[in-house]
This record gives C-alpha cells, structure tokens and sequence, in this order.
C-alpha cells in the first residue's frame, strides 16, 4: 500500500500549527506545498479535513480524529531512528579507577572528554587500588604503585607526593615537624609512610597511634574533620585545600608511587579505549595550579 508520508507530515504540521504558513516553515518547503500536499490527502481520504477560515484553520472532524496517531507515529519514528543512530556510534569503555584519582582527578574533568567523545559509553568503577582487570571485564584501571603488575601493560600517569593535611584548628599550632609528635597522626595501611615522611623532614619520627584507613578518601575526610594529621596526594584534594576543609602545615612531601593507567596484555585496544587513553595522557600532563 502506497502512503503519502509527505502528505500526512504536511498535514500533521498544518493541524499542530493550525497553519499553512507555520506549517511550510517549520518543514522548510513553501506555502504553496503544503496546500497541495493536505488538498491530494484530502481527495484521498474522500473528506475535508480543515475548514478554511478568514485567519487561519480549524480542523473538521475528519481531521481531529488523524490528528493524534499521525503525532505519536512520528514521534516513535523520530525516537526510533535516534536510538539506532545512538546504537551504532556508541562504543563502550569500562575502566576501573582508584577511587581517590576518580574523585580528586578524573571526575571533574570526565564532561570534557564525554563531550569530545561523544561515541563513547564510559562505565567507571572505583576500588581501593585493588583490582582484577580480567574477572571484572575492565578495558583499563588506573592504579596507585611503581607500574609493576604481572600481565598487564602499564603507562605512568603523574606522580602523587604525599603531603601532611589536617583541619585549620590543628594547622594553628603545628609549626614545626616535630610538632606533629603532639597530634594524632592517621594512618593508611602502607605502614612505612609516615617514617619516610620524618625522615625527609629531618625530624624523628614518633611511636604511631593514628586510626588506619584504607583509602585516601576516607583519610582526608577524617583530617578534615579534625581527627588527625593525615599523609595525603594533596594534588587529589585540590578542592578542599582550596575551600580550606584541609591545610597543607608544611611544604615537605615524599614519593611512594604514582598512577598507572594499565590493561592486560592480551586485550585488543579498540577505538573508545585508544581515545581515552590520549586524552587521559594527554590531560594529566597539564599541572594543576
């Protein structure tokens, strides 16, 4: 059966509008067109379907009942089409990151790439830097270490010195490092850090009662509610140092490792992971301020 789609589109447009003139707009042909288009549906159908008034249309009965089918018929056309379009461009990335870089790092930057990038589905998954890249079905994860992990592939991302952190109220009366030997000194569960950090400082290092916490985050947000003195990657915290949550007493920091962004050997690197990839690398060469 032949359906005159330029026709009933002619008049759906006209009946919505409830003009000839609005209607030739709105579809980018002329006045002209879609008067003819509604008068070959109307000898079609065998009935008027507007009545011609001195200021515009109004419909007949005729019309009023095509009306709402030709709307929704167009619209799941319309939303059809969208979705397959949206199917065929899109590729999905799943990458496993520790939850501190997905925070501090990679979550207010992740418009940016969605936005260059729009092909890409992203699925992010946050861990304690502990991860199985085969068993959790990740295309990468973005890890905290020396680069070293047995069957993978792995590119270095930026450092992340450690740096004291605590509360105002506990920053006002720490003023030299052996001042810290007065105050609660959290932990994580790399018990060496804190040594490192005194003797970087010159300064011995006391016996160690702090809580000991499992991610940075967790640390951080109990620094900041002045249960401690933490050892944080201050450049993941940028924003709380910046709203004065934390305070950084002293410029002295260590290196224990840095982030790697890394996948097993064995995946084929496809075109969403050889993107986020470039711009992963490409983004965290620029310093934060």
């Amino acid at each position: 059966m032949h359906l005159p789609l330029n026709a009933l589109r002619a008049f759906e447009a006209s009946a919505r509008n409830l003009s000839f003139t609005r209607a030739a707009a709105e579809l980018n042909v002329t006045q002209t067109a879609i008067s003819q288009h509604v008068k070959n549906l109307e000898d079609r159908v065998g009935a008027p379907l507007f009545r011609r008034l001195p200021r515009g249309l109004a419909l007949t009965d005729e019309g009023l009942a095509m009306l709402p089918g030709l709307t929704d018929a167009f619209e799941r056309i319309a939303n059809l089409l969208e979705q397959c379009s949206d199917q065929r461009a899109r590729e999905v990335l799943t990458v496993g990151a520790v939850g501190t870089f997905a925070i501090g790092w990679l979550l207010p930057r992740l418009r940016a790439f969605q936005q260059a990038h729009p092909f890409v589905d992203f699925r992010l998954f946050t861990n304690n830097n502990r991860v199985d890249l085969a068993g959790e079905g990740l295309d990468y994860a973005i890890r905290f270490g020396d680069g070293a992990w047995h069957g993978t592939d792995a590119e270095y991302v930026f450092d992340a010195p450690l740096s004291p952190a605590c509360a105002p109220s506990i920053a006002e009366r720490v003023r030299h490092p052996a001042d810290l030997a007065r105050e609660v000194l959290l932990r994580s569960y790399r018990s060496d850090e804190w040594s490192r950090w005194f003797d970087q400082a010159g300064v011995p290092c006391p016996v160690l009662r702090g809580t000991v916490f499992d991610s940075s985050l967790t640390l951080a947000e109990a620094a900041a509610q002045g249960e401690g003195v933490a050892l944080l990657p201050t450049r993941m915290f940028t924003r709380d140092l910046q709203q004065g949550r934390l305070v950084r007493p002293f410029d002295q920091e260590i290196t224990t490792g840095g982030y790697w962004l890394t996948r097993l050997k064995s995946r084929p690197v496809t075109q969403a992971m050889d993107v986020f990839r470039a711009w992963l690398l490409e983004s965290a060469s620029v310093r934060i301020s």
